[in-house]
């Protein structure tokens, strides 16, 4: 399936704000490929894909992890909506015929990030957050700024105010999420 099949799919499925969304999301992506020098197709087709699992039921999310021997964390068990990522990365290899392991293991981590993540991983997670549709993020303006200076601190950025908004909010928090920040706050916790 190509990249234009597959937004048109995409249109229909997601809802008129999570297209915005995906497509803001696409477009950032390819603006952080172009600035690092990455493949900038492979970064739109991660970014549209990144959410293509996310209007799927709890339900059917806890099924296909289960039909598929797809690890589910407490953390998601408690909070379902979290599988969206891990079953993104499966409906973008079965539904949307993506084969390319990178594109994959982006969608699959984009929620909580992991250590060690690559240049595609960090594309995707930083654009999912910094598109232009968001706007109520704390220093989002800095951390936007930063994303096309420091790509690993405006990682650690995000990290840090995600865990803290996680925090306030007393909400479910994917220890994975935290593991992926005290690997990226070394360089950059003083």
């Amino acid at each position: 399936m190509d990249r234009k099949d597959i937004d048109k799919k995409l249109k229909e499925e997601l809802g008129q704000k999570r297209y915005l969304h995906t497509v803001g999301v696409m477009y950032t992506a390819a603006s952080l490929a172009m600035r690092y020098r990455y493949d900038i197709d492979k970064a739109m087709l991660a970014g549209l894909l990144h959410d293509c699992a996310k209007k799927v039921d709890d339900a059917e999310k806890i099924r296909i992890c289960k039909k598929n021997n797809i690890e589910i964390s407490e953390a998601e068990m408690q909070t379902p909506s979290l599988l969206h990522a891990k079953v993104g990365a499966y409906l973008a290899l079965k539904k949307y015929e993506v084969s390319d392991e990178e594109i994959l293991h982006a969608i699959e981590v984009h929620t909580t990030g992991e250590p060690g993540m690559n240049l595609l991983d960090k594309i995707i997670f930083i654009a999912d957050y910094i598109e232009p549709g968001r706007n109520m993020a704390p220093r989002l303006d800095e951390v936007r700024e930063m994303a096309f200076v420091d790509l690993d601190k405006a990682l650690y950025m995000i990290l840090h105010d995600t865990l803290e908004y996680l925090k306030d909010k007393n909400a479910v928090l994917d220890p994975k999420t935290k593991i992926t920040f005290d690997y990226y706050r070394r360089d950059y916790d003083n």
